[in-house]
C-alpha cells in the first residue's frame, strides 16, 4: 500500500530533461514539416453553412441583423446605404451567399478585409451583379461542416452549439450561455478546468489545493461536465480529467438542459470543446515554469496532410511536474491528443478524436479541522501548507484513454445528419491518511486510512438529424435525436483507523495498518433518450420547442453482501423559449425548462427512489450592439429541485424524498472587445439558495458552500503601435460573498477578494526575426490573500495562495 514520494533530485532532472528533449524533437520535426509545406500550394478553404432569416427592410437594419447571424462585421459608408432597401435573405447558406442576396438590386457589392470582416462599395458602372471577383469566404479560418465547432478570435463568441445542438446565434438562444474562448484561456494561463472558470459568470469555484477532481457549482447546483457534446460519466474518484491546453473553448449552459442531454443537474452543464484539425497550419511549442518548482512543456501541431486538403491532422501534447501548496504532495501529468479529419467533399466530414492522459501523482485531497481554519485555535492558525497524511502511504494515480469520432453528412440544403461517439477507459489507485477532527486538546488530529481502486468504462453515442426549410412565412430548424450512455464501474474501497497526528510536531512516517474492506461493488448503468426540437422563426420572433423521453436503468452488484439490486426510471423533460430580435440588437426572451436525475436507493418500505426533478422559469435580455464586438446579458431565474432525499422522521438511517431546494437570482454579464487590443469580461450574480423542505431542521436555511454574491472582472490590453507595440497588461478581481459551511447554517465562511495580474510581450512586434515568440508572466492571488475556500461537516480547505507562472511560447 506504500507509495514513494516524488522528491528525488535525479527523478526531477529526468523529467526536466524529458520535457526539453520533447521540445527539441518537436522543433526539428515541425521545422522539417514547415519546409515541406512551403513547397505545396496553400490548402483550399471551404466556407461555413449558416442559417439566415432576414426579412426585407432598410439596408442598415438588414446588415446589423446579418452581422449577428453570421458573426461577421460589415462596414459601409452611411451615405451609400441611406435610403437603400434590402430584399432580405432566408435559408441555410454560406455567409458570402447571404450577403450577395442582401445586396441584390442595391447597387452595392463587397470585398473582404479580414477573416470575418467585409466592406461594402458601389458597383462599377455598367455592372448588374452583386459581386465582383469575390474570393471564397472563410469564417475564422477553418473548414466547418455541420456538427463542427468554430474557433473564436478574442473573447466574444457569437455562435454556440451546446444549447440547441445546432449552429444557433447565442443572441437568439433563450437560455443563459457563456463561452470561455481559447484566447481567454491563454491570457489567464488556466492550469485546470476549475481555474479556467474563475471568471465565468455565475460559477462558484472552490479555488483550493485539491486538484484531483474538478468540481464547481452554478445557481447552487453542481455542473455536469461534457466533452465535445458527450457526457463525462464518472465514479467516486474515477472522474475523467480534461487539460485546458487541449481545449478550443468551453461553453457554459445555465439552467436545466436535460431535454437534449438526458439525466443532468438542474444547475446546468459545461461542454468543453477539444482542439480539432484545421486546414490552416498550426505550429506551437510552449515552455513554462513557476511557483512550487513547476516545469511544463506543451506542443500543438496541425494542418493539411495532402495537397487537396481532404486529410487534416492535429496532435496536441503536454508534460508537467510540479509541487503543490501542501507539503509532501506533487502533481505530474502526461497528456497527448492526436486527431484526424477526413473530408472527401464539402458535404461529408469524419473527425477521429483520441486522447491519453496519465497522472502518476494526482496532487492533494484532504480537509483541515475547523479549529485553526474557520474558527480560532489556542495554538494559532493552521498553515495553508500543512499536510495531514503519511508519506509512506499516500498515492493517487490516474490513467485515462479516450477514443471517438464525429461524423456529419449533408444530403441536401434541407437535411443533414450527425453522429458523435466516444469510448473511455479510466483506472485509478488512491490511498491516503485523511484528517478528521481535533481532540479536546485542539492539537491531536484524529485520522482514518482510506484506499480506493476503481475501474471505469463508458460509452456515449449521439445520433442527430437536422432539417432546415421554410413553409410560407415561417422558417424551421428541426432537430431529431437518439442518444445512448453506458457505464460499467468496478469500485473496491478500504477504510480503517489510522494513528493520530500531532499538528504541532507531526510525524509523517508512522506505521499505517492495512485498512479493512469497506466496499466491493460493480455497477452498470444504461440510458436511452429520444428527443425532438423545433426552432421557428417569423420576422423577429424566435420560438424554441423541445421534448425528450428517457429510459434509465441501473444494476448494482454488492460482492460483500452477495446481493444485486436493479432500478429503472423513465422521465419526460422539455424546454420552451420565446425571444424577439430587435433591429437595434436587443433580444428579450422567456424560457421554461425541466431536468431529471436518477437517485439510487430505497426507502424504509423498499420502494426505489424516484429521480430528482428540476424546473426553471427564466426571463432575460441579451444585447449585441451593432458595429461593436460585444455581448451583454441580464437574466432573472427561479429554479426548483424536487424529490430531494431527506431524513426519514419515522425510521432512523433511512431517507424519504420530501425535500425541496429552490434557487432564485439575477445574473448580469458582459464580454467585449470595444477597441482593438482590449478584451473585457465582467459579471455579477445575486443568489437566494434556499432549502424549502427538509426533515433535519434545515428548512429555510441557505445551501452550504453557496455564496449569495459573486462578482468578477478581467481586462487585458495589448498595445498595437508606438514604442510599447506588442506589450500587454492584464488583470482581474474576484469577489466571493460569505456563505455557510453546512446546511445547518451554524458557521459562516467569510467573504474574500482576490486580485490576479498578467503581463505579456509579443517579441515579433520588436524584431521581425522574433516573429511568433511570446513571453508572459501571470500572478494569481497577487496580494497573497489567505482565506477559507470550502468547508464540509468535517473540515475546511484554504484557498490557493499566491503563485507565479512564466511562459515562453513560439508559433510559426
Amino acid at each position: 500500500m506504500g507509495a514513494t514520494a516524488y522528491k528525488s533530485s535525479d527523478e526531477r532532472r529526468r523529467v526536466s530533461c524529458g520535457i526539453i528533449l520533447m521540445a527539441t524533437v518537436l522543433t526539428t520535426l515541425t521545422t522539417s514539416e514547415l519546409a515541406a509545406a512551403q513547397d505545396q500550394p496553400s490548402a483550399q478553404i471551404v466556407p461555413v453553412l449558416r442559417s439566415f432569416n432576414i426579412p426585407a427592410q432598410p439596408l442598415p437594419d438588414a446588415l446589423a441583423l446579418f452581422g449577428r447571424q453570421s458573426g461577421m462585421q460589415v462596414s459601409v459608408d452611411a451615405a451609400s446605404a441611406r435610403g437603400v432597401a434590402s430584399p432580405g435573405v432566408t435559408g441555410s447558406m454560406q455567409a458570402d451567399q447571404a450577403l450577395e442576396h442582401l445586396l441584390a438590386g442595391t447597387g452595392l457589392t463587397f470585398h473582404l478585409t479580414g477573416n470575418n470582416t467585409a466592406m461594402l462599395e458601389k458597383l462599377p458602372p455598367g455592372s448588374t451583379t452583386g459581386t465582383i471577383n469575390l474570393p471564397a469566404l472563410q469564417i475564422m479560418g477553418q473548414k466547418q461542416t455541420a456538427g463542427a465547432w468554430d474557433p473564436v478570435d478574442g473573447y466574444v463568441a457569437t455562435q454556440g452549439r451546446s444549447a440547441t445542438k445546432t449552429d444557433t446565434p447565442i443572441l437568439e438562444t433563450p437560455q443563459t450561455i457563456h463561452v470561455i474562448t481559447k484566447d481567454q484561456l491563454a491570457a489567464q494561463q488556466a492550469e485546470s478546468v476549475r481555474s479556467a472558470l474563475r471568471y465565468a459568470p455565475g460559477v462558484f469555484v472552490s479555488d483550493d489545493a485539491d486538484n484531483r477532481l474538478d468540481s464547481f457549482t452554478v445557481r447552487g447546483f453542481n455542473l455536469d461536465q461534457y466533452l465535445d457534446g458527450l457526457k463525462l460519466q464518472s465514479g467516486t474518484w474515477a472522474v475523467p480529467k480534461v487539460e485546458p491546453y487541449m481545449l478550443e473553448r468551453l461553453e457554459l449552459l445555465e439552467g436545466p438542459s436535460s431535454v437534449l442531454y438526458g439525466q443532468a443537474s438542474p444547475g446546468g452543464l459545461l461542454d468543453m470543446v477539444s482542439k480539432r484539425p484545421t486546414a490552416d497550419p498550426v505550429h506551437e511549442i510552449e515552455l513554462q515554469t513557476g511557483s512550487y518548482d513547476r516545469i511544463q512543456g506543451a506542443f500543438d501541431l496541425g494542418g493539411s496532410i495532402d495537397k487537396d486538403g481532404q486529410f487534416l491532422y492535429r496532435v496536441t501534447g503536454l508534460a508537467r511536474s510540479t509541487d503543490t501548496q501542501v507539503d509532501h504532495t506533487k502533481e505530474r501529468r502526461f497528456n497527448i491528443a492526436p486527431a484526424l479529419t477526413w473530408r472527401p467533399n464539402d458535404d461529408t466530414s469524419l473527425t477521429l478524436l483520441t486522447s491519453y492522459l496519465h497522472d502518476p501523482d494526482g496532487g492533494f485531497w484532504d480537509l483541515l479541522p475547523y479549529q485553526g481554519t474557520l474558527t480560532s485555535n489556542p495554538n494559532g492558525k493552521i498553515s495553508s501548507s500543512f499536510y495531514t497524511g503519511d508519506t509512506g502511504f499516500e498515492k493517487f494515480t490516474r490513467t485515462q484513454y479516450q477514443a471517438g469520432y464525429e461524423f456529419s453528412h449533408r444530403f441536401s440544403d434541407t437535411w443533414q445528419v450527425r453522429q458523435n461517439f466516444r469510448y473511455s477507459n479510466l483506472s485509478m489507485d488512491y490511498a491516503a491518511v485523511q484528517g478528521l477532527t481535533l481532540q479536546s486538546d485542539e492539537q491531536t488530529l484524529n485520522r482514518q486510512a482510506y484506499a480506493a481502486n476503481e475501474k471505469l468504462n463508458t460509452i456515449d453515442l449521439d445520433n442527430q438529424a437536422q432539417a432546415d426549410f421554410t413553409t410560407g412565412i415561417l422558417t424551421h430548424k428541426i432537430l431529431l435525436g437518439v442518444d445512448y450512455q453506458r457505464l460499467t464501474w468496478d469500485d473496491f474501497t478500504r477504510l480503517g483507523a489510522a494513528p493520530t497526528l500531532d499538528i504541532l510536531d507531526p510525524d509523517y512516517s508512522q506505521n499505517i495498518p492495512r485498512p479493512g474492506v469497506f466496499q466491493d461493488q460493480y455497477e452498470t448503468q444504461n440510458q436511452v433518450g429520444v428527443y425532438a426540437q423545433e426552432q421557428l422563426s417569423l420576422g423577429g420572433w424566435r420560438l424554441l420547442l423541445a421534448g425528450r423521453e428517457d429510459w434509465a436503468s441501473t444494476r448494482l452488484s454488492n460482492h460483500l453482501a452477495d446481493t444485486a439490486t436493479t432500478q429503472s426510471d423513465m422521465a419526460f423533460t422539455g424546454h420552451v423559449g420565446l425571444s424577439y430580435v430587435f433591429k437595434n440588437g436587443f433580444v428579450p426572451y422567456v424560457s421554461y425548462a425541466t431536468s431529471f436525475q436518477p437517485t439510487l436507493g430505497t426507502d424504509f418500505d423498499g420502494n426505489a427512489f424516484k429521480p430528482t426533478t428540476g424546473k426553471q422559469e427564466e426571463v432575460g435580455i441579451k444585447y449585441q450592439p451593432p458595429g461593436i464586438n460585444a455581448l451583454f446579458t441580464l437574466a432573472a431565474f427561479n429554479l426548483t429541485q424536487d424529490n430531494v432525499s431527506t431524513s426519514d422522521p419515522d425510521h432512523a438511517n433511512f431517507s424519504v424524498q420530501t425535500g425541496q431546494v429552490r434557487s432564485r437570482g439575477i445574473e448580469v454579464s458582459a464580454v467585449a472587445t470595444p477597441i482593438e487590443g482590449l478584451n473585457l469580461r465582467a459579471s455579477y450574480t445575486y443568489l437566494q439558495p434556499k432549502i424549502m423542505k427538509a426533515n433535519n431542521n434545515t428548512e429555510g436555511n441557505d445551501l452550504a458552500d453557496t455564496p449569495r454574491n459573486l462578482a468578477s472582472a478581467w481586462a487585458d490590453y495589448t498595445f498595437g503601435e508606438g514604442p510599447a507595440e506588442g506589450f500587454g497588461l492584464g488583470g482581474g478581481i474576484k469577489y466571493g460573498g460569505q456563505m455557510y459551511a453546512t446546511n445547518a447554517n451554524t458557521q459562516k465562511i467569510p467573504d474574500y477578494v482576490i486580485v490576479d495580474a498578467a503581463v505579456h510581450y509579443d517579441l515579433g512586434a520588436v524584431k521581425k526575426d522574433l516573429a511568433g515568440l511570446k513571453i508572459s508572466v501571470n500572478a494569481n492571488n497577487l496580494f497573497d490573500k489567505k482565506y477559507v475556500s470550502y468547508c464540509s461537516a468535517i473540515g475546511c480547505r484554504w484557498g490557493l495562495r499566491r503563485s507565479v507562472l512564466a511562459t515562453v511560447g513560439y508559433s510559426w
